[in-house]
């Protein structure tokens, strides 16, 4: 089929390159020409798994890059909206994008159209975009407005779409219910499982459920499920507290909790909180939508309370391991939200290194993917930027790890301890198990995990003892 997507950013982005690896015939639309220029070039602006071999594999065949709207919605079964919905200082989603998108579709519809609701947005979105429509002289047989939400995760979007747990489809109607079936046919039958040339995904990949609902209930589904997974990492980080305090294991905690087929594993992962493009966003949005419809929703403002509050424990605990921090030069394993992301939206791992700059630390910081991104909004002053996680540990009075990435759980630990003034480590992914990095001389310290000391050498506990001295 052929089918436009309007914003080429995160979800737009991978949305046009995995439409195009399920055979249809993509034309992505933006505004912003040196973007579209990049992406005709072949240059793909987020660090994503998959997405550059899909830009190879697709781009001037099946996928298509343009400014001109006009052009990309000619023969077009469906056009789905992928632009922004930043928050608002009330917290509110800002859509003044989505009208602007909707109003320029209405204008060159040219012929029976879905237009489809690909990014995040507030329930009742779907008849404003109708209104707009309407409005703006589109026919009302014209076209249909449906919901079909994504659940991608950064880091691994390309096979959350392509090997999703469930398809969502907000529809009123069969006749737009027919043409996002007809889309999503080749998941839904399971057909590009069989193709040797597919994504790497699952062995033995299962075939999505296609959950049909109203367009109210899909726009709903989106913002619950987010709300429900922050919840999920402040739960588990607020349990992690408990654990230090009566000298419990947050691991056999976790293990415990997440065996239970209810709760389940994932995102039972304690840490320095959830960050990211999404999470804060939805909250904030879902809270301001149920407060407008006369629900006042609590229990997501303790959910970003616990989160924040996640952030000032771990400067606390990094304080705590070096007992002043003025003067102290602190290597930081980690910017970007998240491993396998270039995104620094929000992200607690710059959050952490702005309070520590305030508290005049001196910041040596490696990331695989994020170090440009953050040389943009990170002072100049106090921070070095190193091209490996050695290089900005040398010398260093402890090594913080702040980002889950896969690159920071093989590090050679004989060759870190040595390099290290003290050797003091502060975990905030709980990346190490404790006992393996006491025995190879680190007085470590993590989430929800008692503090262990260095087996090999007595002087790490001295040295974490009375640290205001500097190793020369």
């Amino acid at each position: 089929m052929r089918v436009a997507i309007v914003g080429s950013g995160y979800v737009g982005l991978v949305a046009a390159a995995c439409f195009a690896e399920l055979g249809h015939q993509v034309t992505c639309v933006d505004n912003d020409e040196q973007k579209i220029e990049r992406l005709q070039a072949g240059d793909a602006p987020i660090y994503e798994e998959f997405l550059p071999e899909l830009l190879i594999r697709h781009r001037g065949q099946s996928l298509q890059f343009t400014t001109d709207l006009k052009s990309a919605l000619s023969g077009v079964a469906a056009v789905f909206i992928a632009v922004g919905t930043p928050a608002t200082e009330e917290g509110e989603a800002d859509m003044s994008y989505v009208e602007e998108v909707s109003r320029a579709v209405a204008q060159t519809l040219g012929g029976y159209k879905v237009v489809v609701e690909k990014s995040t947005v507030p329930v009742f979105t779907h008849d404003w975009i109708r209104r707009v429509m309407l409005l703006n002289g589109a026919e009302p047989a014209s076209f249909d407005v449906a919901s079909n939400p994504e659940f991608l995760r950064e880091g691994s979007a390309v096979r959350d779409f392509l090997y999703p747990d469930r398809i969502v489809l907000g529809v009123d109607n069969e006749r737009s219910s027919r043409v996002l079936h007809e889309i999503y046919e080749p998941l839904s039958s399971g057909s590009y499982y069989q193709e040797g040339s597919r994504i790497p995904g699952p062995a033995e990949p299962k075939i999505p459920p296609v959950i049909v609902t109203s367009a109210k209930s899909a726009e709903l589904i989106k913002h619950a499920s987010n709300a429900f997974l922050a919840t999920k990492v402040s739960f588990i980080n607020a349990v992690a507290s408990i654990c230090e305090a009566v000298g419990a294991d947050i691991k056999q905690v976790c293990d415990g909790v997440g065996a239970d087929s209810r709760i389940g594993r994932r995102f039972l992962n304690p840490g320095i909180g959830y960050g990211g493009s999404c999470f804060p966003k939805d909250l904030k949005a879902f809270h301001a939508v149920a407060r407008e419809h006369g629900y006042e929703f609590r229990m997501l403002e303790e959910v970003s309370r616990v989160n924040e509050e996640q952030l000032a424990r771990f400067v606390r605990k990094v304080k705590g391991a070096l007992w002043t921090l003025r003067g102290k030069k602190l290597a930081v394993l980690g910017l970007a939200f998240k491993g396998g992301t270039d995104d620094i939206r929000e992200s607690p791992a710059i959050t952490v290194v702005e309070m520590l700059l305030r508290e005049g630390c001196e910041i040596r910081a490696h990331d695989p993917a994020a170090m440009e991104r953050a040389r943009a909004i990170l002072p100049q002053r106090g921070i070095a930027y190193c091209e490996s996680a050695y290089e900005a540990a040398r010398d260093a009075d402890a090594l913080l790890i702040l980002t889950d990435w896969k690159e920071f759980t093989t590090l050679d630990l004989p060759r870190l301890r040595a390099i290290l003034a003290y050797p003091i480590v502060v975990d905030g992914r709980n990346l190490y198990d404790p006992a393996a990095m006491s025995a190879a001389g680190f007085n470590y310290y993590s989430i929800g995990r008692a503090a262990l000391a260095g087996e090999t050498r007595l002087e790490a506990r001295v040295a974490a003892a009375a640290l205001p001295l500097r190793k020369k």
